[in-house]
């Protein structure tokens, strides 16, 4: 595998960001292709490959970060295929075997957010942890989750973000997720935030209870997770969280929620346990992927 080349995807409902890299991970081509109907997007997939392929040489393996929901069972019929995404045209396309298609190569597959986490865990803001979870505050909420160097997605990936949270006090919001209406997704993420105030969170002031709602709910989530997953440390991304006052602003309301109870050795200092991803250039997900895809290298050279 010496020398070989690895391909990642960041398959995403409005964009596909596609990488080749060596095998050590340092990034020779990047292209950013618009998410249209699958055919079609496909085919600019596969047109870029070509082209990197023929001046970098042929890929030995691909790592998917894709949206969801998959089918992430490796038994199953339909594995790596998307299921109920309410992206139009995607539902049953099976995503991995279509990049294995385009690359000639082995490939894995797991979601975006769990992909984000493999990456924040290896090389990120929990670079050196064993357990570590991240979570993306966005167009959706999603948990991904590491232990022992491989993402956690038991018989299915983790979507913590339709769980159910205590209500902020004053809120009487309805909530925006189509499943279970006032699910934490529905009442704090990016939409959710647009639909009850009228405007886009990041035109919303500092001092609007908007952000008080949102760091509520983000510190119920974090609650749940500390006491359920014992992690090192959690990592909150995604659009919303740019808000600088945010994190801040969870912090005081997660020690509030803990009370004290149970704290260990790293949940009780919070601003090293709930920390902002690590900045680079090249976006976790994407980076989660190609981490993947190496790990698939790694595996075929030692047999």
């Amino acid at each position: 595998m010496r020398g070989a080349t690895i391909a990642g995807v960041e398959a995403g409902g409005t964009k596909m960001l596609c990488a080749l890299a060596t095998a050590g991970g340092e990034v020779l081509e990047q292209a950013r292709i618009a998410t249209g109907e699958p055919n079609g997007t496909f085919a600019e997939i596969a047109r870029f490959y070509a082209a990197a392929v023929a001046r970098h040489g042929p890929v030995a393996a691909a790592g998917v970060a894709s949206f969801g929901p998959l089918d992430l069972v490796e038994s199953s019929a339909t594995y790596g295929c998307l299921t109920g995404t309410p992206k139009p045209g995607w539902s049953g396309v099976d995503i991995r075997s279509a990049i294995a298609g385009i690359v000639g190569a082995p490939t894995a597959i797991d979601t975006d957010v769990n992909c984000a986490a493999l990456a924040e865990a290896r090389q990120g803001a929990a670079q050196g942890l064993d357990r570590v979870c991240y979570v993306t505050i966005g167009t959706g909420i999603g948990v991904g989750i590491v232990e022992g160097g491989r993402t956690n997605t038991g018989t299915g990936h983790p979507e913590a973000g339709h769980i159910r949270v205590p209500r902020a006090p004053g809120d009487d919001f309805a909530g925006t997720c189509p499943a279970h209406g006032d699910c934490l997704e529905g009442l704090a993420c990016g939409p959710a935030m647009q639909a009850r105030w009228g405007c886009l969170a990041e035109n919303l002031p500092d001092d609007h209870v908007g952000w008080r709602f949102a760091a509520h709910y983000i510190a119920a989530l974090c609650t749940n997770l500390t006491y359920i997953m014992r992690p090192q440390r959690i990592v909150i991304g995604g659009g919303v969280m740019q808000r600088a006052s945010l994190l801040a602003a969870v912090h005081g309301i997660y020690r509030d929620m803990m009370a004290g109870y149970a704290l260990d050795p790293y949940s009780a200092s919070v601003e090293t346990f709930i920390v902002p991803p690590h900045p680079g250039e090249v976006p976790a997900g994407l980076t989660g992927a190609l981490t993947m895809a190496s790990g698939l290298t790694d595996r075929a050279g030692r047999r």
